[in-house]
């Protein structure tokens, strides 16, 4: 028997290192499912976690382990992860929700600022789906649109011409607004310039340094806006347009 060529052996090894991988994450994702519905919510979210870890990213994943730590009263990494659910299903009726309950948990009630209209339409339409399904909507309504001009050259009917070249017009004018969406909630998805508060409780400065002046308190489950960075600080931003600085240590990424 021959031996095996060495790009041919890489190529197997490559798929059984994909294969192992991928059992790996079912036999713990099973395991995971299994300790949340008998009660072992901190047994759950480990696993999860595990998984989360090793790569693997799912609105679902994140979802169970945002359930898993409330079950557990751990508001602000539930808050947390089911952030990060909704970066990735914005759209998902249960994340939202879910989420809504989990920040009437904390105790930071910060009044947001007004939105105009146009951007609040804007933000609540882009955000009905993930990315992925705009990106198909966008390709889907170019394919139509290349198929009404198929019509519109190829046909030598009049009607049937102009019936191609207005349905390749419609079509081909939505796909560039769905491409607008599509890459309005790619930079969204990519961009991460919000934290939520991991101390339970938190003094912002006025400047990154300990010993500057005291503004606000924070406490466990606020979520920030990322303006700067400098040296171990944060410049953050509160929903009601409050801004100073916070440690790194103080704060996890979603």
């Amino acid at each position: 028997m021959k031996p095996l060529k060495p790009v041919t052996f890489i190529v197997l090894l490559l798929f059984a290192a994909i294969n192992a991988f991928t059992s790996g994450v079912e036999t713990d994702l099973i395991k995971a499912n299994k300790a949340y519905s008998v009660g072992s919510y901190s047994v759950a979210a480990g696993l999860y976690e595990k998984i989360a870890d090793a790569g693997y990213s799912a609105p679902e994943l994140y979802y169970n382990l945002g359930n898993s730590y409330y079950k557990m009263n751990e508001y602000g990494k539930a808050i947390l992860w089911y952030e990060r659910a909704k970066r990735l299903d914005p759209g998902s009726e249960d994340i939202n929700f879910n989420l809504s309950v989990a920040n009437t948990k904390i105790s930071d009630k910060i009044e947001p600022l007004p939105m105009m209209f146009y951007k609040r339409w804007f933000n609540d339409f882009v955000q009905k789906f993930p990315v992925d399904t705009w990106a198909m909507i966008c390709v889907c309504l170019f394919i139509a649109g290349l198929s009404g001009l198929v019509l519109y050259f190829a046909s030598r009917v009049l009607v049937l011409r102009k019936i191609g070249f207005w349905f390749a017009l419609g079509m081909l004018f939505l796909s560039f607004f769905t491409m607008i969406f599509a890459w309005h909630a790619y930079s969204d998805l990519k961009s991460v310039s919000e934290a939520i508060v991991f101390a339970p409780t938190i003094t912002v400065k006025s400047s990154p340094d300990d010993k500057s002046t005291d503004l606000f308190v924070l406490h466990e489950g606020t979520k920030v806006m990322l303006m700067d960075d400098i040296s171990g600080w944060y410049e953050i931003r509160i929903a009601n347009g409050s801004v100073g600085w916070l440690p790194k240590t103080s704060l996890e990424k979603i």
